[in-house]
């Protein structure tokens, strides 16, 4: 029997309305991904899997993004990306072992001053549609602020859904770690934009990847790719377009920019047109 997974990596703001799009497009063309055998989640993405997941129409998510009546209640940052790319920098430069390294990105974290966590923690409460776990088999990934291990929340981690997204969207030192227990956790794009390596021993893969700052991860998503290939996955890889990429620089290329939803949706479904062929080659 195929199998297959839907992994949805991270992007911002922008990044949820864009892959929100793609899947409403792909699923006017006849393919529903809605049907894969494993979600997986990180940042951007893990809000737009356990929003896939919840039950809700693909229209219905689609207008979510694009009618400022039904749009989540965001909070609009500025974060300083240059100082957090060079912080990022600083801390793997310090070398030592991965957790090592997220251990010192997870104290810039744990010493930025953001909003209070409870705040943000409404933004999630107001994106996600359900807030339960669904039946489908969802992994969300963060990375635990103290020990720098990386983390995959799931139905039977006994977290809630929405603790779980918040922890995975909490970009270090522009949004607060999550609690979480005894630890606090902060976006598990810090480990790798997409985490595409937890779709191992799946058949065929698909990854939405949006545009997201050059950050220097403990893991590239060419590496992990490169290790599917290798162990005999079929990848297909989507990422945002000319058009998608322009729509971020216009606001100096902050995808956390909460106005670049509608237009960021209905790039992701007019690009979809343009992937229908090679998604269905994969999918289908």
């Amino acid at each position: 029997m195929t199998t297959r997974a839907l992994v949805l990596g991270g992007g911002g703001v922008a990044g949820i309305a864009w892959e929100t799009g793609l899947l409403v497009g792909l699923a006017e063309a006849g393919i529903d991904l809605r049907d894969a055998d494993l979600f997986v989640g990180t940042s951007a993405g893990s809000t737009v899997a356990a929003q896939l997941t919840s039950g809700l129409t693909l229209d219905e998510l689609f207008q979510r993004q694009v009618d400022p009546a039904l749009q989540a209640r965001e909070l609009t940052p500025q974060p300083d990306f240059q100082k957090i790319i060079a912080d990022f920098t600083h801390a793997l430069e310090e070398g030592g072992t991965t957790s090592e390294i997220l251990q010192r990105i997870g104290a810039l974290s744990l010493a930025t001053p953001t909003v209070p966590e409870a705040e943000r923690r409404e933004v999630i409460v107001s994106r996600l549609p359900v807030h339960s776990w669904p039946q489908s088999r969802l992994e969300i990934v963060a990375v635990d602020a103290f020990s720098g291990e990386r983390t995959i929340f799931k139905r039977e981690s006994g977290v809630e859904l929405v603790d779980a997204v918040a922890a995975s969207c909490a970009v270090p030192c522009v949004w607060p770690p999550t609690t979480i227990k005894q630890s606090r956790y902060i976006d598990g794009g810090c480990y790798s934009i997409a985490n595409v390596d937890l779709a191992a021993g799946f058949d065929k893969i698909l990854l939405l990847q949006p545009d997201a700052p050059p950050m220097l991860l403990a893991e590239s998503l060419e590496e992990q790719v490169e290790r599917l290939l290798r162990q005999g996955a079929q990848i297909e890889v989507i990422a945002p377009n000319e058009a998608m990429k322009a729509a971020v620089a216009a606001v100096g290329g902050n995808a956390l920019d909460p106005s670049l939803r509608e237009i960021s949706a209905n790039l992701g479904r007019e690009q979809s047109r343009h992937e229908a062929a090679r998604v269905a080659a994969l999918w289908q």
